[in-house]
């Protein structure tokens, strides 16, 4: 069914933009809950997520459910027009039931059972695990699936975070039940594809086969590969089968839960994001990273990307320092603002902080919140308050979107995983940190980019890092650039199936013939070597000897290292191969070429080197310009749209020209007076 169509997808509901927080009413008292509220208010929060790891206060005592404080909380929200978005608590099993059921506590690679007493410490294949799970949820729904203050639905939280794989019995056996029915009962085949011949470790018994726990030395890559796939398969079961019981008693109300999606770790939210309603996702500034206006950037185009053209959200960011980072810097004054207002500008529908009121105890107390321990004489309050009357003021961008980009960065998840096994020619070429790359420059240029799963109508698509393809995606690569697309792809890609098998003939294996070149060897550097091109350019941590098919134009070559005087860049076309890694300096002049020559859309003048330009429309035809200024002096961005427009945060008249301070945002109605 097209995701246009999903009968769950119900945003009527919800209020848009969205903004506020979690609330957890059970740390606090009642009388805090009615001053939480009427701060709320004075804040224009208007949805707030409840309940995420509420199971102990709902059902401290095995099936003695107690409703009657999340009652009483849901009525104040309801009665101050406060949203509610329902969460499912399944994260967090209270301890009665870990002390219950010590065989549902995950194990780790070495045999080690975690304890109990934090949050995700369950296996996600536990039966009883998910029985009780499947319990509470079904309470919850049927007490709360028609409540007009709930408006959607949030199941468990950040599945995979903390507990992304399981080595327990339980485990090993659903990971065997789990091949036996992705290789149709054939040992034969598993054998085959994982190339159990290395170290006469063929299997000859399905009980023989375990997941990939601490040995001697490395296993098998196809059975790493195939144990991630497991994982994140179960952790998706879990999912499912509480958002099936929701939508069975709470229909038209849309379900979701949050993604991680810019960590880059163990859930391929391709998959994930065609299972929910609505597509949200947390995320958390590296607060020490210079380039952490990027990472902004970096989340929402990819979270936007998992939507593909669905309505989303941002659930969960920061309004100043975390306490998980090694140290947890605050954020500057304004900055609270500009993160919030990123991903609204590129797309969001909601913006919500973790969390509302700042614990007093627990791991998290040291995790800032809308409303802080020293309450309302305090900078972060005023800025929270002051920024929900900005989001209230663009209530009428509700139902615009982002048009699509130009061009894009190809994501491949199972690519990541392969990537980043041991024993590859080198330990620097990690997958997140290329493709980070690639969008930094992109983004350092203005130029607008979409992250997607496949090759689509772009103008240009490029795919910095491909070490593992399968022969489909081959495939589709061939056919976009038959129907005229411009494709870069980066080094060491196309070289192993999705089990890790070499594909036969010359490197770059399924992308040899695509591209017309033959990688002789492959040369990493050494730590901090670089390599220069003759066209000016610096490649790092890598370098290839390359041998050109004919008909295949050589750009620039190496002028030193251990492939000097040989292809670093060429051209098949409309296809191009990077036989080095380059560097951001060098990115930051090569992409401009390469979209020139796609006819991708150039910057919005004055856009880039942390000034942000995005726009949004509605089918209607309206439009709103926001710029985003990241850095210390004034900037000026020239509109394309020759009209005069308003600018919606101060309400001024803008024609041309608008002018935003360091720092700050404007949002341009553009055409509207």
């Amino acid at each position: 069914m097209p995701r246009s169509d999903h009968p769950h997808l119900g945003w009527s509901r919800i209020p848009r933009p969205a903004y506020g927080a979690d609330y957890n009413p059970e740390q606090w008292d009642k009388a805090t809950w009615k001053d939480d509220v009427r701060l709320m208010r004075e804040a224009n929060v208007n949805l707030v997520t409840l309940g995420v790891f509420a199971w102990s206060w709902i059902e401290p005592k095995p099936d003695a459910f107690d409703f009657s404080g999340l009652d009483e909380v849901i009525a104040l929200l309801y009665e101050s027009g406060i949203a509610v978005d329902l969460a499912t608590p399944t994260a967090a099993p209270p301890l009665w039931f870990s002390h219950a059921h010590p065989e549902s506590l995950p194990v780790t690679a070495d045999g080690r059972t975690l304890a109990p007493g934090s949050r995700q410490a369950y296996c996600p294949s536990s039966p009883v695990y998910r029985e009780r799970a499947a319990l509470v949820t079904r309470r919850l729904a049927e007490g709360y699936g028609d409540h007009p203050a709930v408006v959607m639905w949030h199941i468990n939280n950040e599945y995979a975070n903390a507990n992304a794989h399981c080595w327990c019995p339980t485990s090993a056996d659903a990971f065997r039940n789990w091949l036996r029915t992705t290789y149709g009962n054939d040992l034969d085949a598993l054998n085959e594809r994982w190339g159990t011949a290395v170290w006469g470790m063929q299997y000859g018994s399905w009980e023989h086969v375990i997941p990939p726990c601490t040995s001697t030395s490395s296993l098998s890559p196809g059975l790493w590969l195939d144990f991630y796939r497991f994982s994140d398969a179960e952790h998706l079961a879990c999912f499912r089968a509480e958002r099936d019981i929701v939508r069975a008693h709470s229909p038209g109300r849309p379900v979701t839960t949050n993604f991680m999606a810019s960590a880059l770790r163990w859930s391929d939210y391709w998959r994930w994001a065609r299972e929910v309603d609505i597509v949200s996702n947390d995320h958390y500034l590296p607060s020490e990273d210079p380039n952490r206006a990027a990472d902004l950037a970096f989340a929402a185009d990819l979270t936007r990307g998992l939507a593909d053209g669905r309505p989303w959200m941002l659930m969960e960011h920061s309004t100043s320092a975390v306490q998980w980072q090694p140290r947890n810097i605050a954020k500057a004054p304004g900055e609270m603002a500009r993160n919030t207002l990123t991903h609204l500008a590129r797309g969001a529908d909601g913006v919500l902080f973790f969390q509302w009121r700042q614990s007093a105890y627990g791991p998290e107390k040291w995790h800032s919140a809308m409303l802080p321990h020293s309450g309302e004489d305090t900078r972060i309050w005023r800025e929270a308050k002051a920024l929900g009357n900005t989001v209230a003021g663009l209530a009428d961008i509700a139902g615009s979107t982002c048009p699509p980009a130009d061009m894009a960065l190809l994501l491949d998840y199972e690519a990541m995983w392969a990537l980043q096994l041991p024993h590859r020619p080198s330990s620097d070429m990690t997958y997140s940190s290329i493709l980070r790359d690639w969008h930094r420059a992109l983004w350092t240029l203005g130029l607008p980019c979409d992250l997607v799963p496949a090759p689509g109508e772009q103008r240009l698509l490029l795919a910095p890092s491909l070490y593992a393809l399968s022969t489909d995606t081959a495939r589709a690569l061939e056919d976009y650039a038959a129907r005229g697309g411009h494709l870069v792809v980066g080094p060491f890609s196309g070289l192993v199936d999705p089990h890790d098998r070499i594909h036969p003939g010359p490197y770059p294996g399924a992308l040899r013939d695509l591209l017309g070149l033959r990688v002789d060897e492959y040369l990493p550097l050494a730590a901090g070597e670089s390599v220069g091109l003759d066209d000016g350019s610096t490649g790092h941590l890598w370098a290839e000897r390359v041998l050109p098919d004919p008909g295949t134009e050589v750009e620039s070559r190496f002028v030193d290292g251990p492939a000097q005087g040989g292809p670093a860049v060429l051209r098949r076309g409309n296809i191009r191969y990077l036989a080095t890694r380059p560097d951001i300096p060098s990115l930051l002049r090569l992409l401009p070429q390469w979209a020139a020559q796609a006819d991708c859309t150039t910057p919005v003048h004055g856009a880039g080197h942390g000034v942000e330009v995005t726009r949004r429309s509605t089918p209607d035809g309206r439009t709103w310009l926001f710029a985003v200024n990241h850095t210390s002096s004034p900037a000026q961005v020239a509109t394309p749209v020759a009209t005069t427009g308003v600018e919606v945060i101060s309400g001024a008249l803008s024609s041309g020209v608008i002018t935003i301070p360091a720092g700050e945002v404007a949002v341009l109605a553009e055409g509207h007076q």
